[in-house]
């Protein structure tokens, strides 16, 4: 098998570019292909302002407006502390340990209810939501005992546990537990039926359907009733610790009213929003952790 070369100025060795007009052009001399621009999305390039300064420049505002208005005399000591005194007063009551003390005893009383909550709302949303029977007998009264405000069931829980820690707890575990049963079983129901219907088809049994579908696609409801009883825990504990407290945050929240205390008030309102802070954030980490699976918007 042999090869052949035309030889040089043959119509086989010219192969120029030809232009639009026919005319050879010089490969040499032809434009280069423009230079490709990197394209970021408008989000990043709207600003450059760290995400932690814009969330706290509301705060920081309120704060020095309220720290202005108390200065100005335009707010009295009386009807709500500055911001300087109550700085003042907290560090006061860190000093001697009294808010370290009144901090733990009420976080033992949220973690003992919310804990019950769960226990008792999640397993009945399981119960109500995974069976029909279970619907019809636990749906019904749970429906009708939700819309009792739960503050208006302390004097029988006086009545029935005394005046120590069980009323509090029992306050707290009634708070928590029909939020979370109300967001878990419709978690449970708004599991998509087609996604039951591919497990089956694959073999699935009712076991593994509960397992591996529909748990996981209620988890995400289920986390978010978590959130919500975790703020209505922190609601029941401020009625709970009204209740011949000794000891907790409640408690110097009732001793300061009785001194007409507005500093120490606002030390133990700033503390619950503190520790409902904390807890929402430790939730909604467990949800970045338990949901990676799952891609959403995170705004723009």
């Amino acid at each position: 098998m042999s090869t052949s070369h035309a030889p040089p100025g043959s119509p086989e060795h010219d192969m120029s570019p030809i232009s639009a007009d026919g005319k050879a052009v010089d490969a040499t001399s032809a434009p280069a292909a423009p230079a490709l621009e990197t394209l970021r999305p408008t989000a990043a390039r709207r600003t450059r302002i760290p995400r932690w300064l814009r969330r706290t420049t509301g705060p920081l505002l309120l704060v020095a407006v309220w720290q202005l208005l108390s200065s100005t005399g335009v707010l009295s000591t009386d009807v709500l502390a500055s911001p300087g005194r109550i700085a003042r007063v907290a560090a006061d009551l860190i000093d001697d340990g009294s808010l370290a003390s009144a901090m733990g005893t009420s976080l033992r009383r949220v973690a003992l209810g919310l804990l019950l909550g769960i226990l008792i709302g999640g397993g009945l949303a399981l119960l109500s939501g995974l069976f029909k029977v279970g619907e019809d007998l636990v749906d019904a009264p749970v429906q009708m005992l939700r819309t009792v405000p739960f503050v208006g069931l302390i004097p029988l829980f006086i009545i029935w546990f005394g005046i120590g820690e069980t009323p509090k707890v029992a306050v707290i575990t009634l708070g928590v537990t029909f939020p979370l049963y109300l967001n878990v079983y419709a978690a449970i129901r708004g599991v998509d039926a087609g996604l039951v219907e591919a497990g089956e088809s694959l073999g699935l049994t009712r076991r593994g359907l509960v397992r591996h579908v529909v748990l996981p696609a209620a988890l995400p409801g289920a986390l978010t009733g978590l959130r919500y009883a975790l703020g209505v825990a922190w609601l029941a504990l401020v009625f709970a610790e009204q209740i011949n407290a000794d000891a907790g945050i409640g408690f110097l929240m009732v001793q300061a009213r009785d001194f007409l205390r507005t500093d120490v008030i606002v030390v133990c309102l700033i503390v619950y929003a503190f520790l409902g802070l904390l807890a929402d954030f430790l939730v909604r980490s467990l949800e970045r952790l338990l949901l990676r699976w799952r891609p959403t918007f995170t705004g723009r």
